[in-house]
């Protein structure tokens, strides 16, 4: 049955919000010393929404004209976002961390007139490069007068636009009659895990889709209190404010990922998305600490884990926990869980990861703990949110069953192919590319590996451009293999499965820097985080937990060598993208002295 959408635009769907709860809390922000958050209701960020579109208009901004955006996460990215739309442009987003060449790239490509930018170090990426920016709008920092092209800062665009609204009170009211579904409202280039980023056209109809999509997961509901730190650049942040706007769920916004353990303890969410590597944080201080605590406070912490995963087991089967096992449980969670559920805020009631492969073994912990992670899949193409685990239908190892409407076939090759309103118009001035996109059917092909259960849960498998095929001819699934070892070594921060057209596999491994100081602290090793990974000492730890690994995979899967790596894959140097997504060329490339070590000597060739 089609999902019935009740709004033609996100601009509509947000007005409608704004009148249908003035008074209601929307978005938080922290206080400036941390200690406490600080509300707007819907009526203000209406006002300052459509000030900032009428400012806009002001500016010459009309339908589909592009407006870009580069910041990080904020209550002014929202009320930004929400402008453009409201004056009929679409949004373009660019990371915080792009490079200028990248930034620059993406703006002129995507035609954008106006750049709003955190601040003017923001704005200098563009500096030298030819675009079609006529106006600069600076969220923090003052504007400078002498700037080509001119800036202004985000305050006084607001002020035009109330005094062009004073004149006109209608004007806004007008722009968003003018937008329809099949308007575009945002250009999404993907960070590409390889070549040169593409522009993905996403629309207002697919927008709307998803805010209404999501109440039906039964994840979200208007008496949440949602912390929102994702980057509002990718497509999984800008689904969730979609999501928000049709439910009115009121959510704290802070980008700030260093103070997310910090601020959960101020704010005490109910409701929180997030990338996986945030949950294998968790995951890896939790386990560490309680093992270098030793004695009867590890022996309590192993059991409580396996009582919880024993319980966990049965909810699973759907069979009953007995009488008790429940007691177990409740002795496990006073003495262990509660302890770990209270570093979160203590009221966490939905969880959700996304945007990369979550561990099946680190989903199945926080299950044990009473804390679900529910994971969903999707893509930038089709508006991040397509499957989750619903509430009351949590199953393990799969990404859920499909949001309302959307359609799912598995190809003869085990693609994913989804057909449906939030699915992209197209690639921005790419026809051949679009053409390749989708099958003659209008199915979207994912480029991701995965089946379907009777049930409708899907599992993915790997991305299919990264299956590994050996010398020997056999397929291994490198997330997989990946996910298992981050779940049995607490220490993983990356790890990366080498072998394409190898004879062996082997495998990549950087540690968590604050998790292995601690280790080698207890075990007498010391020096810099380089230092202490290039030790015998910790040689022989990361070998054990490879040997456990290799104990849970086929044979042709097992890995023969690793290396630990000198220091961490970050954004900068292009290993992973900003949603956390290894991009495995750019690692094989990096590290190709390390990885002609591991197979010196071998036929790596046949």
């Amino acid at each position: 049955m089609a999902l019935e959408v009740p709004y033609r635009s996100i601009p509509d769907m947000f007005l409608q919000r704004v009148r249908a709860t003035p008074n209601n809390q929307a978005f938080a922000v922290p206080t400036a010393d941390d200690s406490a958050i600080k509300w707007l209701n819907w009526s203000e960020v209406g006002e300052r929404a459509c000030a900032i579109a009428a400012g806009l208009a002001g500016l010459g901004i009309g339908l589909e004209d592009r407006v870009a955006i580069i910041s990080g996460t904020r209550l002014e990215w929202i009320l930004a976002d929400l402008g453009i739309n409201c004056a009929g442009a679409a949004t373009t987003t660019v990371y915080p961390t792009t490079e200028p060449e990248d930034a620059a790239y993406i703006v002129a490509d995507s035609g954008s007139k106006i750049l709003v930018a955190e601040n003017p170090a923001q704005a200098m990426k563009l500096s030298g490069f030819e675009t079609a920016v006529t106006h600069t709008i600076l969220i923090d920092g003052t504007a400078d007068a002498g700037a080509t092209p001119p800036q202004l800062t985000l305050a006084e665009l607001e002020e035009r636009g109330r005094a062009a609204l004073a004149e006109q009170p209608d004007l806004v009211d007008r722009i968003v009659e003018s937008v329809g579904p099949d308007n575009l409202a945002t250009l999404i280039y993907t960070s590409g895990t390889t070549g040169r980023p593409k522009g993905v056209q996403l629309l207002h109809r697919g927008w709307t889709w998803e805010g209404v999509a999501q109440l039906g997961t039964g994840l979200f509901a208007s008496s949440d209190l949602q912390y929102l730190w994702l980057p509002l650049s990718h497509s999984f942040g800008k689904t969730l404010v979609c999501g928000i706007i049709h439910v009115g769920v009121p959510t704290y916004v802070d980008g700030r990922v260093d103070k997310l353990v910090e601020m959960l303890a101020v704010v005490k969410p109910t409701l929180m998305c997030a990338a996986p590597r945030i949950f294998e944080k968790v995951y890896n201080k939790t386990v560490t600490t309680a093992l270098a605590a030793g004695g009867a406070k590890a022996k309590i912490f192993s059991w409580a884990v396996g009582i919880g995963k024993e319980k966990v087991a049965l909810e699973q089967a759907g069979k009953p926990v007995g009488a008790a096992l429940k007691a177990k449980y409740a002795v496990a969670e006073k003495l262990v869980f509660s302890k770990l559920q209270e570093r979160l805020g203590g009221r966490l009631r939905v969880l959700v990861s996304g945007s990369a492969p979550l561990s099946p073994d680190i989903a199945e912990f926080f299950a044990a703990a009473n804390l679900p992670i529910r994971e969903g899949y999707g893509l930038t193409e089709s508006s991040a949110a397509n499957f989750v685990n619903k509430m009351g239908k949590l199953k393990l190892g799969t990404v859920g069953q499909a949001l309302a409407d959307l359609e799912c076939r598995i190809d003869s090759d085990g693609e994913i192919l989804l057909r449906g309103a939030p699915v992209m118009r197209g690639y921005h001035n790419l026809p051949k590319e679009t053409a390749e996109a989708f099958t003659e059917e209008g199915f979207f092909r994912t480029g991701d590996i995965g089946e379907l259960d009777a049930d409708g849960f899907l599992k993915i498998t790997d991305r299919k451009k990264d299956l590994v095929k050996t010398s020997g001819g056999k397929y291994i699934a490198p997330s997989a293999i990946e996910g298992q070892f981050k779940a049995i070594c607490p220490y993983t921060s990356q790890a990366v499965v080498v072998g394409q057209a190898r004879n062996f596999v082997t495998m990549l491994i950087s540690l968590d820097e604050d998790a292995i100081k601690g280790w080698a602290a207890g075990e007498g090793v010391s020096g810099s985080y380089a230092e202490i990974v290039a030790a015998k000492e910790t040689q022989a730890l990361v070998a054990g937990y490879i040997e456990e690994l290799n104990g849970k995979l086929n044979r042709w899967e097992t890995v023969k060598k690793f290396a630990i790596l000198p220091r961490d894959l970050t954004i900068e140097d292009g290993e992973i993208t900003p949603s956390m997504k290894i991009k495995r060329r750019s690692v094989e490339t990096n590290f190709s002295a390390q990885i002609e070590q591991m197979y010196a000597g071998s036929l790596a060739q046949l």
